[in-house]
């Protein structure tokens, strides 16, 4: 699974979710719908003084829904390059399994073994 994240200001949240639509990707996510920071295109507090605000969806997928999340949120960059747009895609972490290690002797005395490593549930959550 992959985690995408969209930061935008909300005068594209409709193109954004339009062409998120277009594309067939990004139907199930999470919606923060406001959203303050600092970025490459200033603030966005919404307050009195810096009064634009953004909003965040965060989306997990495949790697074949990813590549029509990141086609859909270039079109729209493309149409308003102006407006904060940005795509966050972690690179992903690849967790090795864990090492078996096969006991033939006795441990040496004061040998305490290395604590239990947990990955995660097998299964997706819902």
């Amino acid at each position: 699974m992959i985690r995408i994240e969209i930061v935008a200001n909300h005068s594209v949240e409709d193109n954004i979710m339009e062409a998120l639509k277009h594309e067939g990707a990004g139907k199930f996510y999470t919606k923060y719908p406001s959203v303050f920071g600092v970025g490459s295109r200033g603030p966005r507090m919404g307050d009195a003084i810096w009064p634009e605000e953004n909003f965040a969806l965060v989306i997990w997928c495949e790697e074949e829904e990813a590549r029509g999340i990141e086609r859909a949120v270039q079109s729209v960059k493309k149409s308003f390059p102006e407006e904060g747009i940005k795509l966050f895609r972690p690179p992903e972490v690849v967790v090795p399994p864990p090492q078996v290690i096969v006991q033939r002797d006795p441990p040496p005395a004061g040998f305490e073994p290395p604590p239990q490593v947990y990955y995660g549930p097998e299964e997706e959550n819902s």
